[in-house]
């Protein structure tokens, strides 16, 4: 199976910026496609970003889009997702993930997840 571990996380003002990263170990999924979302307390899980493990397409939500990077490096199995400019809407708790299959937005179409880390954004 698939493990997922993301860091990177923490308290930064409102403009600044912070790298995320997750760490893959355990299957071979040079294949997959790999997911960033966010979950804000009481509301749901939302798409952030998403990328092709071998080609490198990329796919963004409108509310990051210009402001947020992914990229990934397989020789390190990890994916990053750099976030400047933030705002204190951007305050959640990321998670990467990773689909076998799927491309797109719906946590629904993703098979692995890592545990999640706070993103605090002040004002």
């Amino acid at each position: 199976q698939v493990q997922l571990v993301e860091s990177g996380g923490g308290l930064v003002q409102a403009g600044g910026s912070l790298r995320l990263s997750c760490a893959a170990s355990g299957r071979t999924f040079s294949s997959f496609n790999m997911g960033w979302f966010r979950q804000a307390p009481g509301k749901e899980r939302e798409f952030v970003a998403a990328i092709n493990w071998i080609v490198v397409s990329t796919y963004y939500a409108d509310s990051v889009k210009g402001r947020f990077t992914i990229s990934r490096d397989n020789a390190k199995n990890t994916v990053y997702l750099q976030m400047n400019s933030l705002k204190p809407e951007d305050t959640a708790v990321y998670y990467c993930a990773a689909a076998e299959k799927y491309w797109g937005r719906s946590p629904n179409g993703y098979d692995y997840w890592g545990q999640g880390t706070q993103v605090t954004v002040s004002s």
